[in-house]
């Protein structure tokens, strides 16, 4: 078994023991009515995009969220949020710096010996949720799980759910289609980003997202019987019968959003071993990216 798959394999107990220490962590987690900017890079930026969300959505405040090379310091915010796995990533670690003094802080890593421990104004450590993969599947999720938590959307169902995408087969004829689409909506669309994330990273596929209203203005041109679209939540009305007009094959989620990513998660580790690729050295990429001075 590979890195990715044992991480993988223990969502579910991650995201429990998350969502119980939601409560301890939450003198350093954004306040209701704060305005907030939530950040990261690659899978972190995408988990940030679907904390925004949920958290607006929720009533709780407005919120952000940005790559953190692209983070407009000309806006004010209460707290900036970073989630970093390594906490050595330059870009998070350059922004943390710039706000020292300025702006309150808070960073959501799995390492405590790493430079983001002196550089954010909080900190809260999910070393149970580390990874040896280069590829991030356990970390974000779970760093998705206690914001969620904290916010006061997570249920036990979650925790069910992740259980079941693991045990259940990906749907038939998955696995060998020549091209990916996945769509979500308003917070399922920072999820949709990184499923196609992990199909690239891993299984070097031919993979896009977009918001679901979104695929309909021009994505939907590459669907034919040799493709798949997935949609994460509730899918807007009519457009299962479109993909099915065009041969591609439709997968819409019976799960939680954050269970369905599991199964995504499994899709690419499947698609990779089919084309002969180890997922856990993935082209090009490192662990941490750490740029030269």
């Amino acid at each position: 078994m590979t890195h990715v798959e044992d991480e993988l394999n223990s969502q579910p107990e991650c995201w429990q023991r998350a969502a119980g220490q939601a409560g301890a962590h939450a003198p350093v987690l954004p306040a209701r009515g704060e305005r907030v900017a939530v950040v990261g890079c690659g899978t972190s930026y995408f988990m940030a995009q679907a904390v925004a969300a949920l958290r607006e959505g929720a009533g709780q405040g407005e919120t952000d969220a940005f790559a953190a090379s692209e983070f407009p310091h000309h806006r004010a915010y209460d707290r900036v949020v970073a989630l970093t796995r390594s906490g050595t990533t330059t870009e998070v670690l350059d922004l943390l710096g710039r706000l020292k003094g300025r702006t309150h802080t808070t960073a959501l890593t799995a390492d405590p010996a790493t430079p983001v421990m002196s550089l954010a104004d909080g900190t809260v450590v999910l070393d149970y949720a580390d990874e040896r993969s280069v590829v991030q599947t356990r970390f974000a999720t779970t760093a998705l799980t206690l914001l969620r938590a904290h916010l006061g959307l997570h249920g036990e169902r979650v925790v069910e759910d992740g259980r079941t995408a693991l045990g259940a087969p990906l749907p038939e004829g998955l696995a060998d289609r020549s091209q990916f689409t996945f769509l979500g909506r308003g917070w399922t669309v920072g999820l949709a980003n990184e499923a196609a994330l992990k199909m690239r990273e891993a299984a070097l596929a031919w993979t896009e997202a977009y918001p679901a209203m979104e695929y309909r203005h021009g994505p939907i041109s590459i669907t034919t019987s040799g493709t798949a679209t997935w949609m994460f939540g509730d899918a807007p009305e009519g457009l299962a019968a479109q993909v099915g007009g065009t041969g591609g094959l439709w997968i819409e989620s019976t799960l939680d959003p954050l269970a369905e990513l599991v199964r995504a998660q499994r899709l690419a580790v499947a698609v990779a071993a089919a084309r002969g690729l180890d997922p856990d050295r993935p082209r090009h990429l490192t662990r941490s990216v750490v740029l030269a001075p």
